[in-house]
């Protein structure tokens, strides 16, 4: 038998938050190479996206380097990352991966991308793409998510995912 509802209208049931959710959700794509990581971002920015929201990584070279002031509007910070080696970035990822202990050069995208919300298998596909000459970009919009999800696909960002699992793992 099902135990029959209380109507005592002065209880109150307080809940505790299961999980803590990062206002600031980021969406990743990694693109095969420059024409398509261009044509990605253009898209992006051509959806309204802000140019503060953007992340861009990718191995240290003039070409990414260009592609980064391009869009960012700044120069682009340079270091290396275990697993990917030497890189350049720009955005509020690199913030966020950095972390309080500033140890994204020493544990690289595999051992940081929990910090904003990505299961360990996803880091892992991350680091390697980017390895391979992969161009990283990143959306830091949690009410238009879903938009920089579809526009990442659409225009060949690879493994494309929003970090969904803040608080979680």
């Amino acid at each position: 038998m099902f135990a029959r509802p209380r109507t005592n209208a002065s209880r109150v049931i307080h809940y505790t938050l299961m999980i803590d959710v990062d206002a600031g959700r980021f969406t990743v794509g990694v693109f095969q190479d420059m024409a398509w990581a261009t044509r990605g971002i253009q898209a992006l920015a051509d959806a309204g996206f802000p140019r503060e929201s953007l992340t861009i990584l990718a191995k240290a070279s003039p070409e990414a380097a260009k592609l980064i002031e391009k869009f960012s509007g700044a120069p682009a910070d340079g270091f290396e990352i275990a697993g990917v080696g030497a890189i350049v970035a720009r955005g509020p990822l690199v913030d966020a991966l950095q972390g309080d202990a500033r140890d994204l050069g020493k544990l690289g995208l595999a051992g940081t991308m929990r910090r904003v919300g990505f299961q360990a298998h996803d880091s892992r596909i991350f680091e390697a793409l980017t390895g391979r000459g992969g161009i990283l970009v990143a959306i830091r919009s949690e009410p238009r998510a879903a938009d920089a999800l579809a526009l990442l696909h659409s225009y060949g960002g690879g493994n494309a995912a929003i970090g969904a699992w803040t608080g979680r793992v």
